[in-house]
C-alpha cells in the first residue's frame, strides 16, 4: 500500500492561524509600519513570508523594510509559536499520522513555511518523526500553487505523482495537487472555507482530521 500524501501544516496539522495574524501584527508594529486588518493578514496566510509582505504592505513600505519582515516575523515566530505547538495540534493528527504510517503509507510536508521554520514547530509539536520528507517555499523555484513542491517530493520519494495525495486546508494547496496530477483531499476546518476550497474542485473534502485519515485509507 506504500503511496505518498503529502500534508500541508498551517491550518491543516497545526492550528496556527490565530498566532500569525497576531504574529505578522506584531512584525508590522516593531516595523513601524501601518497596521493592517487581520482579515488581510488572514488572506495572505499560505503564501511565502515574502510574497505576503509583499502584498501587505508593499504599497507602504520601501523594499528594505519588506526584506527585514521576514528575518522579524521568524524570530517572533519561534519564540511565541513554536514552544506551544504540541498544544495547537488539531484534533486527532497525531493518532492518524501514526495510523497512515502504520497502513505503509509514506508521509511528506509540503508547505509554504520556510523549511526550517517547517521542521521547528514540528519537531515542537512532536510529529517530525512521522515524515520522509519536509518540503518548504525555500527549497524550490516556484511555491504552491505551482506543481513544484509536489513532484519534487514525489520524485524523492520514488512514485508517480498520480499516486500521491495532498491534504490542505487552502487553495494552494489543492491548486498544486492538481497541476502536479496529484489527487487531494480539502479540510475545511482551516483558513479557507469550504466554498472556497469546493471553487477549486478537491476530490474530496472531510470537515475533521480523523475523516481525512479515513478517506486516505480508503483512498487506495
Amino acid at each position: 500500500m506504500t503511496r505518498p500524501v503529502l500534508f500541508d501544516l498551517d491550518g491543516t496539522l497545526v492550528d496556527t492561524p490565530n498566532a500569525i495574524v497576531e504574529n505578522f501584527t506584531a512584525t508590522l508594529a516593531a516595523l513601524g509600519v501601518p497596521a493592517v486588518f487581520p482579515e488581510e493578514i488572514r488572506a495572505t496566510i499560505g503564501l511565502p513570508l515574502e510574497k505576503a509582505f509583499a502584498q501587505l504592505i508593499g504599497a507602504s513600505a520601501d523594499a528594505a523594510t519588506v526584506e527585514a519582515a521576514v528575518p522579524c516575523y521568524q524570530r517572533l515566530y519561534r519564540e511565541q509559536i513554536v514552544p506551544k505547538a504540541k498544544s495547537l495540534l488539531y484534533p486527532g493528527v497525531a493518532d492518524g499520522l501514526a495510523e497512515l504510517r502504520a497502513a505503509g503509507l509514506v508521509l511528506a510536508i509540503a508547505t509554504s513555511k520556510h523549511t526550517a521554520s517547517a521542521e521547528v514547530l514540528l519537531t515542537s509539536a512532536g510529529i517530525r518523526d512521522h515524515f520522509a520528507m519536509v518540503v518548504g517555499a525555500d527549497a524550490v523555484t516556484e511555491p504552491k500553487p505551482a506543481p513544484e513542491t509536489g513532484l519534487l517530493i514525489a520524485a524523492e520519494l520514488g512514485h508517480p505523482a498520480g499516486r500521491a495525495v495532498m491534504v490542505g486546508d487552502t487553495t494552494h494547496d489543492i491548486s498544486m495537487a492538481h497541476n502536479a496530477g496529484m489527487r487531494s483531499v480539502a479540510v475545511t476546518y482551516g483558513i479557507h472555507s469550504a466554498a472556497q476550497l469546493a471553487a477549486v474542485k478537491p476530490t474530496w473534502t472531510v470537515a475533521d482530521f480523523p475523516a481525512a485519515v479515513a478517506q486516505i485509507l480508503r483512498a487506495g
